[in-house]
């Protein structure tokens, strides 16, 4: 046995992360790095639950060439001859590829250098693009580069923290629990959230907005004004640092007006919008830490400019505690800019419109035999890369490690992009997902257990993720697979790495060259260079730049007022705002906005594989106000449909008070492999930010109805039991259905619109088999059922509402015996063991606490967060349950004292 440093896969925290190797090569524990600056031994739920989401169980393990199982001789060849072929018949144009902020930075290097450097196509482009794109233009435009200012130290040096558009608490849970600490020791420390939603980051704020959607700019306007008018402006620092000041204050008085006006504009009251503005004017430490509520917006770099605009003119960046701070949505977002994995740009943090940066990127990746034949300018960013798909300008399409099918709005547009491409190449390390049906060739990578190599997270910080698994299969690493195609397409002096060490040093090298005077860049890890494969491994969390006059890396940018400008000076922009452009109408009135839950990742191909991370929000669901609830006929937990000009989503409702009136919130996660119409990107349309390319996902247009339903049924079915049905299980057809992994077997939700008038034909049909137990009662329409066989439980069956179902726990346990006891039998219809009280909904993800044991606890005397570890242990680990235990305490605080007075004394 013995443990690894490595990085978590996640967020863009990039928690350290220490992993214990069991002895038979397993992954047997992670726990948090103590000694990594970015988490210091915390873990969220999800990086917690790590070691649960391994296996091959799922994993692809062989290439596959138009649907069959080749060797990757086979595969390697097909794969650079067809794609020779096409792209010698239809230019270097033709060919494009769509990257992913979970490839490590080695990865990123390789492929961008084969595509724009040797393929000769600009068209390389990544998910990315969906996340921190808005936030990377702004910071060009007013400091000359995609430069984070600040570092999660500052977060808790801060005096003032807002938080825009981001709900910490679930996305990025380890730096909510950083500010928590640091305001619990420093009284004086204030928190303002700013967001449509209450949200569980609410439980630290001092002051809360809920602002208009879209309507950020105008805030930060008004904000800048409002200091004008206070004489609260930094005038030595803005004389002495910046430029642009004049026009950005005039395009602010235009469009902000006074406070009242604000705040009927943002829809929030306006003492507490001008409680905001005094706090904001009176520090100089304030960190404004914003994400994708601000990004994911036609004007998103507008946004952005907005608040940079505020800290600039209040002269609040650059120091402890300051500085507009965009937080990343993945672990290697920032990795991939820094090598060009942007279509927009050349590789080092260069552009294509960086004097000089096409000859250079040039000049370095030559060799003896071959010269690159770089593109003279950018290309395709994501939504627009697909619609040149669809047109058929692009012929070959090579996805790593993301899901588009999925991810991209508009997403039947993006099928059909899909089906027309004459060429599809993914890597992948799933079976499953929902892009492997439009590939014609597929090739089987490694996933992060397996990994070496480096990421950036959110803070310009470098670190390790290392390998600790060997490869499944015949899987392989993505830059391996990226060399190796290379060498197939004759390029293979270029990309003849041995090892990720050697990519990165070349990497390090390139951000070095010509790096100085007054072409200077601020990327440059050139101090990093020639480490050797042992320095390589050795190598700890560092922040960039790291070069000669930065050995040890550099914690914060711009403490002495010089940007990455040709003058050295930042720059204001005039910022008009401007409101969401899908507008509401009478056919689609609700707004909608989309966004991540705390326990589950992406696409969920690896969450997903964590039975307990399926707990906390088994099913795709929509929040909607009680009022706009009423008004479409629909009820808490029952199902509805949502419907967009360009699709529909189908969930269980969830009437909630903090959602706006005439709003709805629906997660990202559930995709075609997990559930039947509740892709959220089939509500988006293709709007995006006509700077940054990034698409406007916060700002649909929806109408809400009920789904008609004349049954719902529960069904579980043992994983040995599936492994004999169709892919397509039969239950599938329903109107509803939505997956839940659990451990040994499946469950499903399951809801029909017609009657089922014999369910013992229907169970038939479904499972080939005839139930071992059963029990009916046809008045109600309620049925239970189990089929045995060779003395295991195979399959369970409840016809009713799920919410006459018993908590999951001890069914779930049947599914994994070696055989039906006889005790067990005579329970197997009751799903529980005799006297068992359902626990609820899981509250606590990390020690599987259901939201009725906490309610009874507190009604027991248990009225505190502290008190409810105690006995229960729910929030004693990653802490990201306590907001929803607070909002429970405060719930049942009333049931509680009236529970503990004695009846003599109640009146």
């Amino acid at each position: 046995m013995h443990q690894v440093k490595t990085t978590c896969p996640y967020c863009g925290v990039g928690c350290g992360v220490n992993a214990t190797v069991a002895e038979n090569g397993t992954l047997s524990a992670v726990e948090g790095d103590r000694e990594h600056p970015a988490n210091f031994g915390r873990l969220c739920v999800k990086g917690s639950a790590l070691h649960e989401t391994l296996g091959e169980q799922g994993r692809l393990i062989k290439p596959r060439v138009d649907g069959e199982e080749v060797s990757w001789e086979q595969a390697l060849s097909v794969t650079a001859e067809r794609l020779n072929t096409l792209r010698a018949k239809h230019g270097n144009q033709s060919v494009a590829a769509y990257l992913s902020g979970q490839l490590l930075t080695e990865d990123y290097y390789v492929a961008n250098k084969l595509f724009k450097g040797f393929l000769g196509t600009p068209h390389l482009d990544t998910n990315s693009r969906l996340c921190m794109a808005s936030a990377v233009a702004g910071y060009k435009r007013a400091f000359g580069a995609d430069a984070v200012p600040c570092n999660y130290e500052d977060l808790e040096e801060a005096e003032l923290v807002v938080l825009v558009g981001s709900n910490l608490a679930w996305n990025h849970p380890v730096l909510y629990q950083r500010i928590k600490v640091a305001k619990e020791r420093n009284p004086l420390m204030r928190v303002v959230v700013i967001d449509p939603r209450v949200t569980d980051s609410c439980e630290i704020a001092n002051l809360y907005l809920g602002i208009k959607p879209g309507s950020d700019a105008v805030l930060f306007n008004g904000l800048l004004a409002w200091m004008a008018a206070k004489n609260k402006l930094d005038t030595l620092y803005l004389e002495r640092h910046t430029q642009g000041i004049d026009d950005a204050l005039s395009a602010a008085q235009q469009s902000a007006g006074s406070i009242a006006e604000v705040a009927a504009a943002c829809e929030v009251d306006a003492e507490r919008l001008e409680t905001l503005y005094y706090w904001f004017a009176s520090q100089l430490h304030v960190v404004t830490l914003y994400s994708q509520g601000v990004n994911q917006s036609s004007s998103g770099t507008d946004k952005c400019n907005a608040i940079i605009n505020c800290h600039l003119a209040g002269g609040k960046i650059g120091l402890p505690g300051a500085g507009p701070f965009s937080i990343t949505g993945q672990p290697n977002a920032m990795g991939g800019r820094e090598v060009g994995g942007l279509a927009n740009q050349m590789a080092a943090h260069m552009d294509y419109d960086t004097p000089g940066a096409r000859e250079l990127v040039s000049r370095f990746w030559a060799t003896d035999n071959l010269a690159p034949i770089l593109p003279e300018g950018p290309g395709h960013k994501a939504v627009d890369l697909f619609d040149a798909i669809e047109r058929g300008e692009i012929k070959v399409l090579w996805v790593m490690a993301t899901n588009p099918a999925i991810s991209l709005p508009d997403a039947a547009h993006v099928r059909a992009a899909l089906e027309k491409c004459p060429l599809v190449i993914v890597s992948e390390c799933t079976a499953d997902t929902d892009m492997l049906p439009y590939a014609d060739i597929v090739l089987p990578a490694s996933g992060w257990s397996e990994k070496d190599g480096t990421v950036t997270n959110s803070e310009r910080r470098i670190s390790r993720q290392r390998g600790m698994l060997p490869l499944p299969g015949e899987a392989r690493h993505d830059w391996q697979i990226i060399c190796d195609v290379a060498k197939q397409l004759g390029f293979g002096e270029a990309f003849a790495y041995t090892h990720p060490s050697e990519i990165f040093d070349e990497h390090a090298r390139l951000s070095g060259v010509d790096n100085t005077g007054a072409t200077q860049r601020l990327f440059d890890i050139s101090g990093l260079a020639e480490l050797g494969r042992d320095g390589y491994d050795a190598l700890a969390p560092i922040q960039w730049p790291v070069n000669r006059d930065a050995p040890q890396g550099t914690a914060r940018l711009f403490e002495a007022g010089q940007f990455a400008t040709p003058d050295g000076r930042a720059k204001l922009l005039p910022i008009t705002p401007r409101g969401p452009e899908k507008a509401l109408s009478a056919a689609f009135p609700l707004r909608l906005n989309t966004g991540r839950i705390r326990d589950q990742w992406h696409t969920m191909t690896r969450t997903a594989r964590s039975p307990r991370l399926m707990n906390h929000r088994a099913e795709p669901f929509m929040e909607v106000h009680p009022d706009d609830a009423a008004r479409a006929g629909v009820t808490d937990q029952a199902l509805g449909v949502l419907t967009a000009a360009t699709g529909e989503y189908r969930a269980r409702v969830r009437v909630a008070h903090s959602q706006r009136r005439g709003e709805v919130f629906v997660p990202i996660h559930w995709t075609d492999c997990f559930t039947h119409s509740a892709r959220s990107s089939a509500l988006i349309d293709g709007i995006t930010d006509p700077l940054s390319g990034q698409p406007e996902a916060k700002h649909g247009a929806v109408a809400l109805a009920a789904l008609p339903t004349a049954w719902q049924a529960t069904l579980f079915v043992a994983d040995h039991a599936l492994a004999s049905l169709p892919d397509a299980p039969r239950w599938c057809a329903s109107d509803y259905w939505t997956r839940i992994p659990m451990r040994g077997c499946q469950r499903w939700q399951l809801a029909g619109s017609r009657a089922v008038s014999d369910w013992f034909r229907q169970m038939g049909e479904w499972l080939s088999a005839s139930p071992a137990l059963w029990c009916e009662d046809a008045a109600t329409g309620r049925l239970r059922a189990a089929g045995i066989e060779n003395g295991r439980l195979s399959w369970w069956l409840m016809v009713g509402p799920p919410s006459e179902l018993p908590g999951f726990a001890w069914l779930e346990a049947r599914f994994n015996d070696d055989a039906v006891s006889d005790a067990h039998r005579r329970r197997l219809l009751a799903g529980c063991d005799d006297g068992a009280v359902d626990s609820g909904p899981v509250v606590c993800s990390c020690h599987q606490v259901g939201q009725t044991s906490i309610v009874e606890a507190i009604r027991r005397g248990d009225t505190s967060v502290e008190a409810l570890g105690a006995r229960l242990a729910c929030g004693t680990q990653c802490g990201s349950c306590i907001p929803e235990l607070k909002s429970l305490l405060e719930e049942e605080r009333p049931h509680a004292r009236a529970e503990q007075i004695p009846a003599s004394e109640m009146v």
